[in-house]
């Protein structure tokens, strides 16, 4: 039978030993600080054929193209040990979506992440959030003044996103304090302007990005 999610307790053994914290129960990622800034990024779905493993593997893609990470991690350790680390998955937080089930993203995010920290993986935090009503848990499990990432691909389509994703790094800088912070997508002056000299900044570009710049040479 094909396995879910829910077969197991939400993968339990992701987070034995792990402290949860928060009244969402999230878990607590490792402060390891063997984490580096990528040389350079790949994709989950690409992470099997590429080459060049001196990079970092991240999921910022739909959640389809990772889902199996998520309901097998065990499996995938050999493929993900051979890069230099992993950005944790990016699970989709939706305006609008139920607390619950953004609480179970975030709760995955960090569950997956500290699964592979145990097993000698280095993992920079993805934090992924979607309006005020998350920050009082999409921060947890992180600790503060270490490297984190974000994404904007895909989620500052409208002025009222970019209004949301600049509120959220607003946020996030100030619940968190990273001392770095990773950027995959545009970055557009109007949302992160206002932060520059904050924070070490290091963007990244999306697959759109370098497909449509290779398709205009």
């Amino acid at each position: 039978m094909r396995k879910t999610i829910f077969d197991d307790g939400f993968q339990a053994y992701l987070t034995e030993g792990a402290t949860l914290v928060g009244d969402a129960g999230i878990p607590m990622l490792m402060n390891l600080n063997n984490a580096q800034v990528p040389k350079s990024l790949v994709p989950f779905s690409k992470a099997k054929t590429c080459p060049n493993k001196r990079q970092y593997v991240h999921f910022y893609q739909h959640d389809r193209e990772f889902s199996r990470v998520l309901t097998a991690t065990d499996k995938y350790l050999p493929l993900l040990s051979l890069y230099d680390g992993v950005i944790s998955p990016d699970c989709t937080m939706m305006i609008g979506q139920s607390t619950c089930l953004q609480q179970a993203n975030t709760y995955m995010n960090r569950a997956v992440g500290f699964y592979l920290q145990k097993n000698g993986i280095p993992v920079i935090p993805n934090i992924r959030w979607s309006d005020e009503s998350s920050f009082a848990y999409c921060f947890l499990g992180v600790h503060p003044e270490t490297m984190v990432s974000v994404s904007t691909h895909g989620c500052i389509r409208s002025k009222h996103q970019r209004e949301l994703f600049r509120t959220g790094m607003e946020a996030m800088l100030e619940a968190l304090r990273p001392s770095t912070v990773l950027v995959h997508g545009y970055m557009p002056n109007d949302i992160f302007g206002q932060f520059y000299g904050q924070v070490e900044f290091h963007r990244f570009a999306s697959e759109f990005e370098t497909t449509h710049l290779k398709e205009g040479d």
